[in-house]
């Protein structure tokens, strides 16, 4: 977006003609300074949405149907509850808001259909590329000592978070300061959406994955992060392309990310059956995710001081782990077993998704993603995406000798629930669409399936036939490269819509020839990113709650480009 259209955006916000109350109206006379009853509701609202940053955009965004002084009143008290009440009814709660929420209209991203597009680049050019971003990847980890993610806040919201579902978190999550957070952004969701500062905050993009221009973006670092970093640089050396100074670099940058993945954010906690397992967290203990001291202090303040293990970060740790070699003891734990009893069958642990926004999907044979610590404590309650399921079998592939799944059923027989699981969501077609997945995009389920199947397929004849006795995966496989072609690379695409086509293409064995449009998008925007990086920061992955949180950055998008070109690149040599 140009200058121009900001301070177009900006001058809308600031002069709209005032129809209602606002947000501030409704709530600096219950939050502004509070005194007893819960203090984080009055700290959270001053933090977030009464900071002076945003009170010009909003002050003159009211809402109509709050000049009815029964639901400006019905609104207020249950503010007020959710302020005072020892024990919230957070269903009752949440009423008001969700009735409002169902008013605003909000959509996915529906890019164009693209032009005919000319012949591929030449292999100089994708060879160039993928030493550009490398380079971009180890001149990170050397000025900062690891190589950073972002966060970025997108106050919009997520367009699947209605006012259903907003009421199924506000009763799934389990901490009261999360469930404060859900509760004023999707307040504050309702007077942007409905106001001219909506398109500053929310302006229109290319492709589906979304760029990360908000101004402020949180530095950290997680396991989750440095796994995928692994990968890349992995992949960097098994292109050939590396010099030897490169590759030493590399090395130790991947020893070094392994060693944070398995050492500074390993966690000890109890499975279901009370055996104890080594499990890697979300985000390690201060002062390891490397939040400035200011950021750190604002987390505590939005409500986000716990975090726990899940099982997501932990399934990828271990597989960047075992892909680089590691020896660690910590691999050699059956995953499986602690994972089967976050494996939702029908009847015992059913009620494990207590945050089931995406229950248009079946959920049977699938893992959820949050591991409860020590403490006992799960301050997101549980849900189930998709794509984390992928990752739990490709980690079980790598490690099938190691954990023995082949000679133990039960290892197995969880094996084969997952990929059930699995085939039902793409036979219906339910991978497509973004309201079945938590933390991702379609696109990238697609990516990460084709990783999946790579483990899969570099088994031996006899292991996949005991894994896979139905030919799950090649139905799979057929429904994943028919939405790649056929939907994701015949619209107009962003570099990370392109590198992540090229990662499912390219492990999927589709023809190189479905690889051009992602290439030509891929070279034709290098340098975008500026000063930043070879590349924009786009949207990798996502919380839905408590407002749209956004993960990625510039190394984050020349992870995935690096990747997928080498995919790419090794496809078109004719490589198997």
């Amino acid at each position: 977006m140009s200058f121009q259209y900001f301070a177009g955006a900006a001058i809308r916000a600031l002069t709209v003609r005032k129809d209602g109350p606002s947000l501030y109206d409704v709530c600096d006379p219950l939050l502004a300074k509070v005194r007893g009853g819960d203090p984080h509701l009055g700290k959270f609202y001053r933090t977030a949405l009464g900071n002076p940053a945003l009170r010009p955009l909003l002050r003159r965004a009211g809402l109509p149907e709050l000049n009815d002084d029964k639901r400006l009143g019905d609104l207020r008290a249950a503010l007020t509850r959710a302020r005072d009440d020892d024990s919230p009814d957070w269903d009752m709660i949440g009423r008001p808001v969700a009735a409002l929420l169902d008013s605003i209209r909000l959509a996915h991203p529906k890019p164009a259909r693209a032009p005919s597009r000319g012949p591929a680049p030449a292999a100089g050019e994708i060879d160039q590329v993928i030493r550009t971003c490398a380079a971009h990847l180890l001149r990170s980890y050397a000025r900062n000592g690891f190589i950073p993610t972002y966060a970025a806040f997108n106050l919009i919201g997520d367009p699947d978070l209605k006012g259903r579902e907003f009421q199924m978190a506000l009763s799934g999550l389990n901490s009261r300061g999360y469930k404060n957070s859900t509760l004023l952004f999707n307040l504050a969701r309702i007077f942007i959406a409905r106001s001219p500062a909506r398109d500053l905050i929310n302006p229109p993009w290319t492709g589906i994955a979304e760029p990360m221009w908000q101004p402020v973006q949180i530095r950290h670092r997680s396991a989750y992060y440095d796994a995928f970093f692994t990968e890349a640089l992995l992949s960097f050396i098994e292109t050939g392309l590396a010099a030897p100074a490169e590759v030493t670099a590399a090395r130790r940058a991947i020893a070094a990310m392994v060693e944070f993945c398995l050492v500074t954010s390993r966690e000890e906690v109890r499975a279901h059956d009370g055996q104890t397992f080594n499990v890697v967290t979300a985000l390690a203990p201060l002062p390891h995710p490397r939040f400035s001291r200011f950021f750190s202090q604002i987390k505590q303040d939005l409500g986000f001081g716990i975090y726990v293990p899940d099982c997501d970060t932990t399934a990828c740790s271990f597989s960047a782990a075992t892909q680089a070699g590691s020896t660690d003891p910590i691999l050699d734990q059956p995953l499986l077993d602690f994972y089967a009893g976050y494996q939702v069958q029908e009847g015992a642990n059913e009620p494990l998704v207590t945050v089931p926004l995406n229950d248009n999907i079946d959920y049977e044979g699938g893992i959820a993603t949050w591991i409860d610590n020590l403490a006992g404590e799960r301050p997101y309650g549980n849900d189930l995406d998709p794509t984390l399921n992928l990752d739990v079998l490709e980690v079980s592939f790598r490690n099938l000798a190691r954990w023995q799944v082949l000679e133990t059923p039960q290892r197995l027989a969880v094996v084969h629930r997952i990929i059930g699981f699995q085939l039902r969501l793409a036979t219906s077609g339910a991978f497509a669409d973004p309201r079945s997945h938590i933390y991702y995009l379609p696109e990238l389920y697609c990516a990460y399936f084709g990783r999946c199947y790579a483990a899969f397929a570099s088994l031996p004849p006899a292991a996949r036939r005991a894994i896979d006795p139905d030919g799950a995966f090649e139905v799979i496989r057929a429904h994943v490269l028919a939405y790649v072609i056929d939907e994701l690379t015949a619209v107009e695409m962003n570099v990370f819509d392109a590198a992540l086509a090229l990662i499912a293409l390219g492990h999927l064995g589709a023809n190189p020839a479905t690889f051009t449009p992602a290439l030509r998008c891929i070279t034709g925007h290098l340098g975008e990113g500026g000063r930043h990086g070879p590349f924009k920061a786009y949207e990798w992955n996502k919380m839905k709650t408590p407002t749209r949180i956004l993960v990625g950055g510039p190394e984050v998008t020349s992870a995935f480009v690096l990747m997928g070109l080498a995919l790419a690149r090794r496809a078109m040599a004719g490589v198997s």
